[in-house]
């Protein structure tokens, strides 16, 4: 039998967090059964013993991991500390992982990325173009050069460090995805969104400062802007690459 895969969750909200657990398992082809949800915000992490998993999936978070300390409440502090101690661990032994949206904070974070608010990217869908590396990267594998992506969020990666190779940009957003060794994946777009997931987190997180009050129907014609068909296809590349 397959050994599973982990999903690391922070979602608070009961809607877009099973809606989000719901998308993983839909666009990675995993059953229940294969893909094993933890979620962060309401329980500390468990003992990922990598000899029992095949890999490591982070969903988005309404955590930034640019906040000023003071700003942090305990449970993001907690959470932080627990992702800095399994990509200790996953850097070092180049244990598959790929990490979306949030992804890029803690793993940016880790490996000494320089995270801001420079580039946030209100919620939208934008083009995203694959570098020469992206090009040859196994994860982006019958992708097109240049796809449409859901994106949402407020800080990104400024500078990423020497030890980490860029393979996706977009034109507001220079750092969309990277890698980190053979294994390790960070996105800062969404391969796990359909629009109808979209569109419950605008609903979800309408307070949280992704959009003015009144922008609401401003944003949800924004995802609507152009298909998105091609990110899913990173998260079955990533099932079916380390599946073991």
């Amino acid at each position: 039998m397959t050994r599973p895969f982990v999903l690391l969750a922070t979602r608070a909200e009961s809607a877009p967090a099973d809606e989000e657990y719901a998308l993983f398992l839909r666009f990675s082809g995993l059953e229940p059964h294969e893909l094993r949800r933890v979620r962060l915000e309401s329980e500390p992490m468990p003992d990922l013993r990598f000899d029992d998993i095949s890999g490591i999936l982070v969903g988005g978070s309404p955590f930034n991991a640019s906040d000023p300390p003071e700003r942090k409440s305990d449970v993001q502090r907690r959470v932080e500390a627990e992702f800095a101690a399994v990509l200790d661990r996953v850097v070092a032994e180049d244990f598959p992982f790929l990490g979306a949206c949030y992804g890029v904070g803690t793993l940016g974070t880790h490996i000494g990325a320089r995270i801001d608010g420079t580039y946030a990217e209100p919620i939208s869908v934008v083009p995203v173009s694959t570098t020469a590396a992206g090009r040859v990267d196994p994860l982006l594998a019958g992708m097109p050069e240049s796809f449409e992506a859901f994106v949402g969020h407020k800080e990104a990666v400024t500078a990423l460090p020497q030890t980490a190779v860029l393979l996706a940009s977009s034109p507001a957003c220079p750092v969309q995805m990277f890698r980190v060794g053979s294994n390790v994946y960070a996105t800062q777009f969404h391969p796990e969104l359909d629009v109808d997931g979209i569109t419950t987190r605008i609903h979800a997180y309408a307070g949280f400062g992704y959009f003015a009050p009144d922008e609401r129907d401003l944003t949800l014609a924004a995802v609507r802007r152009a298909p998105v068909t091609e990110p899913a296809r990173i998260l079955r590349n990533f099932v079916d690459r380390y599946a073991r």
